[in-house]
């Protein structure tokens, strides 16, 4: 798990990414819920909205935590595919490989929707795991057969083609580039061929068909950021390069905003920038810290999370670790006045960390 100390050799993982993913886990797995109980419990309302999506259009911190764990699967996707075309396998082999592993994500993500309930005329047939599912494939045959180049223009090709899509295809009774929840192209284009329910505004889905399409252009640009922490460049190089992409990233949605807005729900070429900007700013910041300076000691929590991150993410969703949680508080916490929420979610979240610790100890890691 550790670094070499020479900058010429690579690690068989990469402690900055792993800490990253896990830092990302954390918040889905639990650290919302305990700093939701905490900001309330000391009145600090403002702060708490930043841990909710926005109701539709601008950012919030929380909008950061799906396109962060998106951007964080292309990191990873060099690591993987890169070499193993580099050692000599065929592209047939990663092709076989791919598929399994986006035939696994779609079950898992059908099972977390509840599709054993079998109660199909209320399923959501998409969703968070489907959603990297898809992008996943497509930025996969993306690098086996462009080099970075070719990769840059498809995130160009993704961004701006969807743009041009919103832009100018007219929705009956709306027009084109009518960008409100009840008026959008995405929300049409769900309502005409996604059967189910929606989620999470009602008249399309946040992980829609349409929308599907520039979320690969989140993991594309992770792709690059992964081939760049494996080149052989100094780690001043990469994190200058870093540093200064993700700035002009950054800068770039907030000027494109003006006439495109950030928008978590259509996956807008400005939240696909700003996401991608922030993410790259924060690998940045944990490659320095972790995998240059060497400040290791404290990453060990996040990581526990970082290496079965897709398990927390099921077993949150589909049982209620509280019962396990209030087995050890008992009426304890109730007792605790104002304060129990707080403490209960911090037991909870407890409990998620040391049910991953002993899958860790246990060596089992669920790799999809």
């Amino acid at each position: 798990m550790e670094n070499t100390t020479s900058e010429n050799k690579k690690p068989a993982r990469i402690l900055s990414v792993d800490t990253l993913r896990g830092f990302d886990m954390f918040w889905i797995s639990g650290g919302e819920e305990f700093f939701l109980a905490l900001f309330a419990f000391f009145g600090w309302t403002g702060i708490s909205q930043q841990l909710h999506h926005v109701s539709w259009s601008g950012f919030h911190f929380y909008d950061l935590i799906f396109p962060l764990f998106m951007f964080l699967v292309g990191v990873s996707m060099p690591l993987s595919i890169t070499r193993r075309l580099q050692k000599g396998e065929s592209k047939m082999d990663i092709y076989k490989h791919v598929i399994k592993r986006v035939v696994l994500l779609y079950l898992l993500g059908m099972i977390y929707n509840g599709s054993l309930n079998l109660d199909f005329e209320n399923f959501r047939y998409t969703g968070v795991l489907h959603r990297i599912a898809f992008a996943y494939l497509f930025a996969a045959f993306i690098i086996t057969n462009f080099k970075q180049k070719g990769q840059i223009i498809w995130i160009l090709a993704l961004t701006f083609g969807y743009w041009l899509l919103l832009l100018l295809v007219p929705v009956p009774g709306y027009g084109a580039y009518n960008l409100t929840p009840e008026g959008n192209l995405c929300a049409f284009i769900d309502q005409q061929f996604l059967p189910g329910r929606f989620c999470c505004y009602g008249f399309g889905d946040s992980e829609g068909i349409l929308s599907n399409f520039p979320s690969i252009a989140s993991v594309l640009v992770g792709v690059l950021a992964g081939s760049l922490l494996i080149s052989q460049i100094s780690h001043a190089k990469k994190t200058k390069q870093m540093l200064i992409a993700g700035i002009v990233l950054i800068v770039a949605a907030l000027l494109w905003s003006f006439i495109y807005p950030i928008n978590k729900y259509l996956w807008t070429g400005s939240f696909v920038s700003i996401t991608s900007g922030i993410s790259l700013l924060l690998l940045c910041l944990c490659y320095w810290v972790i995998d240059v300076k060497r400040y290791t000691k404290w990453t060990f929590p996040f990581r526990v999370y970082g290496l079965n991150s897709i398990t927390i993410y099921i077993a949150s969703g589909i049982f209620d670790f509280g019962i396990v949680a209030k087995i050890f508080v008992g009426g304890f916490y109730t007792e605790l006045g104002d304060f129990s929420t707080t403490f209960l979610e911090l037991t909870i979240m407890t409990v998620k960390w040391l049910f991953l610790y002993f899958l860790y100890r246990k060596n089992i890691f669920l790799k999809v």
